[in-house]
């Protein structure tokens, strides 16, 4: 019984420090203004924001390995297990949504951006998409994440072998995506995204884990963003 109870204290300090982290990391993007080189808020607060969360994750595996050397999978890993992977996930993600997005269109579902679509944000989108997105979260919910959880959390389940520390960092990179306000408290989440994000991100583990390397998740997870993205700017601009 006690050593149940430290496990999930362990996942509790975990959950807290990997959803705490990107709000403190918000809050520091907070202390900029970016009126001049983005005014309509397409890309540069988020991508501010994506950079400090990566320097702090970055300070605290540096800290970390100070102390007792882990592995955090920065290296190539698994090379030939790796491009299959990622090149068998692109291509089925790549066609999942295109029809996902033909059909948006033609049930008028589709969801527009909140800003123009000017050419320095579509650039600016589509660069933090492809240079920040994967490399900052990868590093964050399954590189730091699935280590220190498989430290306490073993086994595996269901009949695609996956580990009890990816579903848990799945569940809690979903939760990443949830906003919330403690005073007043408040709620705010598309139930869409927090599922395809844990889905996604149960891909994203199974990969970091199978190869040994946070660079093919990272490369899975950017290509992913950039596919939905430049989806949907391209159904905006011709429908």
């Amino acid at each position: 019984m006690k050593g149940i109870f430290k496990k999930v204290l362990w996942v509790i300090f975990l959950g807290v420090l990997l959803l705490g982290v990107p709000r403190l990391s918000g809050v520091l993007a907070n202390l900029f203004n970016y009126q001049k080189i983005d005014p309509d808020g397409a890309y540069a607060w988020i991508s501010v924001h994506h950079i400090f969360q990566a320097l702090i994750f970055m300070l605290i595996i540096f800290f970390i390995n100070r102390f007792k050397s882990f592995d955090f999978g920065f290296t190539w890993g698994d090379k030939e297990t790796g491009k299959k992977y990622v090149i068998r996930f692109l291509i089925i993600f790549g066609i999942g949504s295109l029809i996902s997005h033909v059909l948006l269109v033609l049930t008028g579902s589709l969801q527009h951006f909140g800003y123009p679509l000017t050419a320095s944000n579509i650039i600016g989108q589509l660069g933090f998409q492809l240079f920040l997105s994967g490399p900052s979260e990868e590093l964050i919910f399954r590189a730091f994440a699935i280590t220190m959880l498989a430290l306490v959390l073993q086994g595996r389940y269901f009949k695609w072998n996956l580990s009890s520390a990816n579903i848990i960092a799945a569940v809690i990179f979903g939760l990443a995506h949830v906003r919330f306000s403690i005073v007043p408290f408040e709620l705010n989440y598309d139930l869409f995204q927090v599922i395809m994000s844990i889905t996604l991100g149960l891909f994203y583990g199974d990969c970091y884990e199978k190869t040994d390397s946070m660079y093919y998740p990272m490369i899975m997870h950017s290509m992913t963003n950039v596919i939905m993205v430049g989806l949907t700017i391209i159904a905006t601009v011709l429908f």
